[in-house]
């Protein structure tokens, strides 16, 4: 359960491995959906629980993958703030500010 939440914690905090991460996870769904369109549908068409566990782990993978990207989106504008506000402070001073 610790390697869990550390690896988590990871993917969060360090952009490289959170991009990485959104990579992975969206070629693995492009991947399952291109096997279950293709050579794995006879197989799904006969079992209807294989057929909707499938399918909903492609639907959690991309949900997954859309999910990292909101995160990435709303970290870099964080980001993007708190790099505003550190260099208003350093060319202004603290004074500057109205």
């Amino acid at each position: 359960m610790k390697l869990i939440i550390q690896l988590t914690k990871a993917v969060i905090h360090d952009q490289h491995a959170r991009r990485t991460m959104m990579f992975v996870v969206l070629c693995m769904a492009l991947v399952a959906l291109f096997a279950g369109t293709t050579f794995l549908s006879g197989w799904l068409s006969e079992n209807p629980f294989m057929f909707l566990g499938y399918w909903a782990s492609c639907t959690w993978l991309t949900f997954a993958a859309v999910l990292l990207a909101i995160f990435d989106m709303v970290a870099m504008r964080a980001q993007l703030r708190r790099e505003k506000r550190r260099l208003k402070e350093e060319i202004f001073g603290r004074s500057g500010e109205k």
